[in-house]
């Protein structure tokens, strides 16, 4: 027979847990909403950047009528040889199988580009750490985002490879508020090292955040860019049915939105129209100054996307964790009265037949 003081006490713990796992699914769902915002507040930028470049080239040659070269080195096709691979997974735990998700993708994405030499860009402290006990360390390594400023303007560093795969760097603590500057740091140093030719192409791996019932890890190319405003996702994975409607109800209970409004209608409708609009530079210079922008919003809404993502799916985790404290508590307390129930039964039973030997 159980101990009720036992049961008693394990019922106080889950208690306990439970008040835990409330509270962060609540401090979860509060830095949702601020994510979302942010992740929203870029969307207009981003959008209208997008068009100014669709407009420039429906009305400029993209590539050199003499040569055949295109006007900007972004827009190079090559032979993929070398490829550079971003990882943006969570610097915390506690969020369900969001951060092993994203550690799937990225070995599936590998296995795909098996043969090929491969670095790995690891931002956030899960990723990073996976990625790091199996494969090794570059060995000229970029260790943070502030040293990335100034490899950009050094001289290309070539060293033997460690491995067909490796790890040229980790951006650890930089998810905890996500700044422009960070991203754009990131992206012209694979921009540098595009132009350099010691890469052929540059892959993100993220959760894309559009709500929190309609998100999905993709794995999308950033260079070459190919079509302007179209997303050019190499793999992608749905939430399920079941993550869904967790996802739904952990919403719902925490009072967060379940959809969020798109970018402004003055953005979306910038450079529609069939206008043949007068540019003082020329093309060349547009694209110089354009497309290395459009490469670090591209990236900044990556790793924008992957924070909401990240809260989305702790506060869904903690949810069901709550849950799941309350269907225990409910179970050992059934236990416990069984228990207190079969001990005052045995406790009659002994005064009755006390009494009938007397």
């Amino acid at each position: 027979m159980p101990n009720i003081l036992d049961i008693r006490r394990r019922i106080r713990s889950v208690i306990n847990t439970r008040q835990i796992t409330k509270a962060m699914k609540m401090v979860s769902a509060a830095k949702l909403r601020r994510a979302q915002e942010r992740a929203i507040a870029a969307r207009p930028y981003a959008q209208m950047l997008t068009n100014v470049l669709k407009s420039l080239v429906s009305r400029a040659e993209i590539y050199d009528p003499e040569t055949g070269e295109p006007k900007h080195p972004l827009l190079a096709q090559r032979e993929e040889k070398s490829i550079l691979l971003i990882v943006v997974a969570g610097d915390k735990g506690l969020a369900g199988a969001f951060n092993a998700n994203i550690t799937k993708a990225a070995l599936r994405f590998l296995d795909l580009k098996a043969g090929k030499n491969i670095d790995i860009e690891a931002v956030g402290r899960k990723g990073r750490d996976f990625l790091r006990r199996r494969y090794p360390a570059a060995k000229v390594q970029t260790q943070s985002l502030a040293d990335l400023a100034e490899s950009v303007e050094s001289e290309p560093q070539h060293a033997e490879r460690a491995g067909a795969v490796q790890v040229t760097g980790e951006h650890v603590g930089i998810l905890g508020k996500v700044e422009f500057a960070q991203a754009s740091a990131l992206a012209e140093s694979a921009i540098e090292r595009y132009c350099r030719e010691e890469i052929d192409s540059v892959y993100v791996v993220f959760n894309e955040f559009k709500s929190v019932i309609a998100q999905r890890l993709i794995v999308e190319q950033v260079l070459p860019i190919g079509q302007i405003g179209e997303q050019a996702v190499r793999l992608a994975e749905e939430l399920t049915e079941e993550e869904r409607k967790k996802a739904k109800e952990a919403a719902v209970t925490a009072g967060v939105g379940l959809r969020t409004s798109e970018a402004t209608d003055a953005a979306s409708q910038f450079g529609t129209a069939q206008v043949d609009y007068i540019y003082e530079q020329a093309p060349e210079q547009l694209f110089r100054d354009l497309l290395p922008k459009y490469v670090s919003i591209q990236i900044f809404r990556a790793l924008l996307e992957s924070v909401a993502a990240e809260h989305a799916a702790r506060m869904t985790a903690m949810d069901s964790a709550t849950n799941n404290a309350t269907d225990m508590i409910d179970s050992l307390t059934l236990v416990m009265n069984r228990a207190r129930q079969a001990k005052i039964t045995k406790e009659i039973i002994e005064i009755v037949s006390g009494a009938a030997a007397m």
